[in-house]
C-alpha cells in the first residue's frame, strides 16, 4: 500500500492489523508487574475519564490477572481517596496481584460470572448509593455483553460512563470471522435506550479497541 495514496481510514486499519497480529504489542502488557491486557491508547483515555468523573466505585467486569484493576485504582486514588475498584472474573488469577499492597487495599475481587444473578446482585449492593464507572471486558459475544449491559448500565449516573471494551472484533475493523460481539450489543442497546450516547471524543487517538464503546450517560 502506498501511504501517499491511502486514506486515513485505510492507514489506521492496516496499522491496527499489524499491531494486533504482533502478540508482543498487547499480550505482554503489565502494570506493577501484573498482566494488564489494555490497549495503551484506551488506557490513557480511561484515566482521563476517571479523573473527570471521579467515580467512588469502578466496576470492571473481566479483570484477568488484576493489573488493569490496579491501574484504575491508582488513578482513582488521586481524585477519590476512599474509592474502590470492584473486579469481577470467572477465574481467580489474582495470586500475583495479591502480592501488591495496592490490590489488597483498594480492589474488591468478586469471583464468578459477571452475568450470574447472584454476582450482579452482590455488585449492586456494593455500589449502592455511590457514583460508579463501569468497564465491560469479559466474554466478547453479543449475548454476553448484552446481558452485562442490562445488568450494569443502571449503575451509571448522568455524566458517568459505561465503557464497552473490544468492540473492534467482528470486522470493526479486526477479527472479521469473530461473529456478533460487543459492537453489535452496543448498537442494539443504543437503539432501544436513549439514556446513553457514544462519546466519539474518546476515540481521538484514531486507533481504539473500543469504537462506539465509550458510552456517556446523558
Amino acid at each position: 500500500m502506498n501511504v501517499d495514496d491511502a486514506s486515513d481510514d485505510e492507514i489506521i486499519r492496516r496499522f491496527a492489523e499489524i499491531w494486533w497480529a504482533d502478540r508482543n504489542t498487547f499480550f505482554t502488557n503489565t502494570f506493577l508487574g501484573v498482566p494488564a491486557l489494555q490497549h495503551p491508547f484506551d488506557a490513557w483515555i480511561t484515566q482521563e475519564i476517571i479523573v473527570e468523573v471521579a467515580p467512588q466505585v469502578i466496576v470492571e467486569a473481566g479483570s484477568f490477572g488484576g493489573g488493569s484493576a490496579m491501574l484504575w485504582a491508582m488513578i482513582q486514588q488521586q481524585v477519590v481517596p476512599d474509592g474502590r475498584v470492584i473486579a469481577i472474573d470467572l477465574d481467580d488469577n489474582m495470586d500475583q496481584a495479591r502480592q501488591i499492597p495496592l490490590f489488597n487495599e483498594r480492589v474488591t475481587f468478586v469471583h464468578g460470572s459477571s452475568t450470574d444473578p447472584a454476582v450482579v446482585e452482590h455488585v449492586h449492593q456494593l455500589v449502592a448509593g455511590q457514583r460508579a464507572l463501569v468497564i465491560l471486558d469479559s466474554a466478547h459475544t453479543k449475548e454476553h455483553v448484552t446481558a452485562e449491559i442490562d445488568a450494569y448500565a443502571p449503575l451509571v449516573e448522568p455524566g458517568s460512563y459505561l465503557i464497552v471494551q473490544d468492540t473492534f472484533v467482528n470486522g470493526h475493523p479486526l477479527e472479521r470471522e469473530w461473529g456478533p460481539g460487543p459492537f453489535e450489543a452496543v448498537t442494539n442497546f443504543l437503539a432501544t435506550d436513549g439514556r446513553f450516547e457514544v462519546d466519539r471524543t474518546r476515540e481521538r487517538m484514531k486507533f481504539t479497541f473500543n469504537p462506539n464503546g465509550f458510552l456517556r450517560r446523558r
